[in-house]
């Protein structure tokens, strides 16, 4: 099944510029050294990476992923209070791909809840990477992911707070493109006017306001109350971030998808994501720290 599908892509792909979208194409250096004789070193062990069939996504805080634990089926990280973060999402495919992005339940471009075949994606090159920083509010800025609570949220500032505490990735291949000629047709007349033919793509290109109106329409009861314990995203500062919106068709079966939820460090151990921290005295480094005299000349009252 094909469907052309609305999505997002960003104009700069140069390493180098600011913005949510970076291509990353790996490069190799050759060193040409002498052949030394030498054993292999052990690999480190790395820590999980949140993956399916080759996609991945990591979440990004001062440049550097979190931590992600595998258990329960999931991935989970910990939220850092107050802490801006990225989301690094990589295609491991020979084509293009699209993908569905939410974070607390709402889509990072349009903050819609809808299903992931129907929800608004972003275009990943093939064997690329993204970077996406914010929630997308123009097609020049956007508002930067950060960890908050629940109260705080952008989620609950929409009386959205049912979801929240997930990400999720959602992603789909390009339908390869069939060739199909067509005999020439009689122009319309609109075809012939620059105006009427941009209004005409337009509205044929506009979005849907029903995800939108169908969300308004639930009581605000209908949620869970946000609290002040739980992590959350909140809606934070403005950044540059330039896009523009592409057709593609795509397959309708989902090529992978990844989830991640992300807690405080109490709510991961109470989970028992994260061990728990019993403080003890380390008895044998205390015990390699003995002397056998002082200079003492009784013996002390106990």
């Amino acid at each position: 099944m094909k469907k052309a599908t609305l999505t997002l892509i960003s104009a700069a792909i140069c390493l180098t510029l600011a913005g949510t979208f970076i291509l990353s194409r790996g490069e190799t250096l050759a060193n040409a050294t002498a052949m030394v004789d030498l054993p292999e070193p052990e690999p480190e062990p790395q820590p999980p990476v949140a993956r399916a069939d080759g996609f991945e996504v990591q979440v990004i805080v001062n440049g550097y992923p979190l931590e992600e634990y595998a258990a329960r089926g999931r991935y989970y990280v910990e939220a850092l209070e107050g802490e801006e973060y990225e989301l690094r999402i990589k295609n491991p495919l020979g084509v293009r791909v699209a993908v569905a992005l939410s974070v607390d339940g709402l889509n990072t471009i349009d903050a819609r809840r809808t299903s992931a075949w129907d929800a608004s994606k972003w275009v990943i090159e093939p064997y690329g990477t993204i970077t996406i920083n914010g929630w997308q509010m123009s097609s020049s800025r956007a508002r930067r992911f950060y960890f908050t609570n629940e109260r705080n949220s952008y989620g609950a500032k929409l009386g959205q707070t049912a979801n929240l505490g997930l990400i999720s990735a959602v992603f789909y291949r390009e339908q390869r493109p069939v060739v199909i000629v067509t005999p020439p047709r009689p122009r319309r007349p609109y075809e012939n006017d620059p105006v009427e033919r941009d209004e005409s793509k337009r509205r044929s290109e506009a979005p849907s306001s029903q995800g939108r109106d169908s969300g308004a329409a639930k009581s605000a009861e209908a949620y869970p109350r946000p609290d002040d314990e739980s992590a959350a995203t909140g809606i934070g500062r403005n950044v540059r971030n330039d896009v523009h919106w592409i057709n593609m068709n795509l397959q309708s079966r989902p090529a992978a998808e990844v989830a991640i939820r992300y807690e405080y460090r109490d709510a991961l151990v109470r989970l028992g994501i994260i061990p728990r921290h019993y403080p003890r005295t380390d008895a044998l480094h205390r015990r390699e720290r003995s002397s056998g005299f002082e200079d003492r000349r009784y013996s002390p009252e106990p």
